[in-house]
């Protein structure tokens, strides 16, 4: 975009459309919805364009269920139609604001991730501790209750810095007000809701003021984030609880959140600390039990017919490529032993 202050033609374009289109589909073409999208593919992207240009397009209700797997949590999920929006939008704004986070900000962005959360928490582990040669510590923080304590009135104020586009805000507001829990009358309009990808991109927005705040504020060496976790490795307890105590009130007086108390501690490292499905050590990392488990249900499931092969093969390789970054040689290769087991039985 040569200008941030009219991009709202491009982002309501019939090409900008198409291309959400396509970016939206990837690997859900056999879902239902979006097979009867694809059977009138210009028509239903032509009435989008319209409603986006008249500014009369409404998102469709939310589809909410609960997942209960690694913990309870409630996903609400956009209609495709709006999903194709919602990719529409980001395609236009999103590097406006990737260009503005941290590098060690590791979820919901291209090329980033766990694999680079494992590594950036070993090397700062290693920094800290001086090659392993020296006690260190890390605060390890959870921000309490993130995505339903998004402040819309925060985050349109955070966006608008960059963003002089009404209509483009205008859009994003009604995306964000399209939640299942209504706010009271007179009550500030929160909650982000878990499932879609604006809801993961504004999160990571939101949160960046906190990345500024510890890297330029409190000029923290040692800090990675990954959604709604952060953590700060030094040498000197005395430090962490200090950088804590900065934190609790920069995230209440800016943005109007809370750490969570349980979760938000220092610990010795030598203790190992759970970060991003792994338990990590020094020099080493422990899978999660959970997720071993989950991939023996799998393996289960297809022993007693209720899954094809494919679908469990599927599953082992992304779990195989998260395990890796653990120490599981022995562990990956006796779950490859018992598929191939569970395949031959069946021939």
């Amino acid at each position: 975009m040569k200008t941030q202050n009219k991009i709202y033609s491009y982002l309501s374009s019939m090409g900008n459309l198409t291309l959400a289109w396509r970016n939206a589909r990837k690997g859900k073409t056999s879902i239902p919805e979006v097979m009867a999208f694809d059977e009138n593919v210009e028509r239903n992207l032509i009435s989008l364009h319209k409603e986006l240009v008249s500014k009369t397009y409404k998102p469709r209700p939310l589809s909410t269920f609960v997942l209960r797997d690694p913990k309870t949590r409630v996903i609400s999920k956009s209609d495709f139609r709006d999903r194709v929006v919602h990719h529409a939008l980001i395609r236009v704004i999103g590097n406006i604001f990737e260009l503005t986070f941290i590098y060690d900000s590791c979820a919901n962005q291209k090329n980033k991730g766990t694999s680079l959360a494992i590594n950036r928490f070993r090397t700062f582990q290693c920094k800290a501790t001086l090659n392993y040669s020296k006690p260190a510590f890390c605060l390890k923080a959870d921000i309490k209750q993130y995505f339903p304590n998004i402040d819309h009135s925060i985050l349109l104020n955070i966006l608008k810095r960059k963003i002089k586009d009404e209509d483009v805000i205008w859009l994003i507001e009604q995306i964000i007000s399209n939640k299942d829990m209504p706010s009271v009358l007179g009550e500030r309009a929160k909650c982000l809701p878990l499932g879609n990808l604006t809801s993961q991109f504004f999160a990571n927005v939101y949160l960046n003021e906190l990345d500024q705040f510890v890297k330029h504020k409190l000029k923290v060496k040692y800090y990675i984030r990954y959604v709604d976790d952060f953590i700060i490795f030094h040498s000197s307890k005395k430090q962490l609880i200090k950088w804590k105590n900065e934190i609790e009130i920069f995230l209440k007086e800016v943005l109007k959140l809370d750490l969570h108390p349980q979760k938000s501690r220092i610990i010795p490292l030598i203790r190992g600390v759970d970060f991003v499905g792994f338990r990590n050590f020094c020099k080493y990392a422990i899978l999660r039990k959970r997720n071993i488990r989950n991939m023996q249900k799998k393996i289960n499931s297809y022993e007693r017919g209720d899954n094809s092969f494919s679908s469990v093969f599927n599953s082992y390789q992304g779990w195989q490529a998260y395990a890796k970054w653990a120490n599981t040689t022995s562990l990956r290769k006796r779950v490859k032993s018992r598929i191939i087991n569970a395949l031959w039985n069946k021939l």
